[in-house]
């Protein structure tokens, strides 16, 4: 029975192989929420004539079509694969079959965003009509990205989107949601310090410590900036293709009690030091867990300065930035599920 309220809504997205032209909507994420919106450009023409003051509705006129949103869901064990690849630029294609076992591995690593776009689909309720809207947003790329973990709560991303258009008379896709459960703040351990080295296009960090001190929250951010505004004439008001035009970065942010040693020290030191914050729980199969792992081989702790503000235990809230080893990847995103396929 139809709630005709968002409790009816969905999202869904899929794979373009073309940038601009619409992908199959095949997969589908519960969400908590999203802002997709078509932002056109109104041209104004303003020009005087005896007799009228108010602009008249014959000269006005969209000139570009964009599209941006945002979609912020917790983060499930099974079908974010294809969204994790379009976020970073990842070229995975196939998760590898880890021995003769259900369990697949996906290695995402940061790559060419160029040629990687998404179709979305969200369909929004009427309350009026009980009608589930469709709206549908071709040619979506990542510009901005973060990973949040707090005390007590579910891994959250949010993401934010630059896309070509929209439309509204393609029909809404049947959505199809994987038998997932949900990332939490008990399945999550964080390490620092120790090597990294690469095999086999796998990352991993050898040596490391787990952090004793309380860790209330970490968030990692990225940022992709993007020449969102190719507009050229012939193009009917569309943009081309966003193209990237500066350093991405990956920052970082720990919410602690003072340490000293685990977290002051590394900051005074300014050396760069691996840090990896790994999820797991369950079993993908028999020894093998569902596992969210982001590695990052070179962190410096840019500010970490605790203060007194009371009574209270005494905090710190440090900062970090993700730069290039020169070896390995920058960072690299390790997903273990069932999933077969991205």
């Amino acid at each position: 029975m139809a709630t005709r309220s968002g409790l009816d809504a969905q999202v869904g997205f899929g794979a373009e192989t073309t940038y601009g032209t619409a992908g199959t909507i095949n997969h589908f994420v519960e969400f908590d929420e999203e802002n997709f919106q078509f932002q056109p450009t109104w041209l104004e023409g303003e020009g005087i004539r005896a007799g009228k003051k108010y602009k008249r509705a014959s000269r006005v006129g969209i000139s570009r079509k964009a599209v941006t949103g945002q979609l912020t869901f917790k983060v499930p064990n099974k079908g974010i694969g294809l969204l994790i690849k379009h976020m970073i630029g990842s070229s995975v294609t196939t998760p590898a079959q880890i021995d003769s076992s259900d369990a697949y591995a996906q290695i995402h690593t940061p790559g060419d965003h160029y040629g990687k776009s998404l179709t979305f689909q969200v369909g929004r309720p009427e309350p009026g009509t009980g009608t589930v809207q469709p709206f549908t947003f071709v040619g979506c790329k990542c510009t901005q990205w973060e990973l949040s973990l707090s005390d007590g709560e579910h891994l959250t991303l949010s993401t934010t989107w630059d896309g070509r258009d929209e439309s509204t008379a393609t029909a809404l896709a049947a959505a199809s949601y994987p038998d997932a459960a949900l990332y939490n703040f008990s399945h999550a351990t964080l390490k620092l310090g120790g090597t990294a080295s690469t095999a086999d296009g796998e990352t991993a960090i050898s040596g490391g410590a787990a952090v004793a001190t309380v860790i209330n929250s970490i968030s990692v951010t990225g940022e992709n900036p993007m020449a969102v505004e190719r507009y050229g004439i012939g193009n009917a008001g569309l943009k081309n293709e966003p193209l990237e035009n500066d350093y991405p970065t990956v920052t970082g942010n720990l919410d602690a009690e003072f340490s000293k040693s685990e977290l002051y020290d590394v900051f005074k030191a300014a050396t760069p030091t691996a840090l990896q914050l790994s999820l797991a729980f369950g079993e993908a199969d028999t020894g093998i867990p569902f596992l969210f792992d982001f590695i990052a081989p070179a962190v410096l702790l840019k500010d970490a300065a605790p203060s007194v503000s009371g009574p209270d235990l005494v905090r710190m809230t440090t900062e970090f930035e993700v730069y290039d080893d020169g070896t390995n990847p920058t960072f690299q995103i390790k997903i273990v599920s069932t999933d077969t396929t991205l």
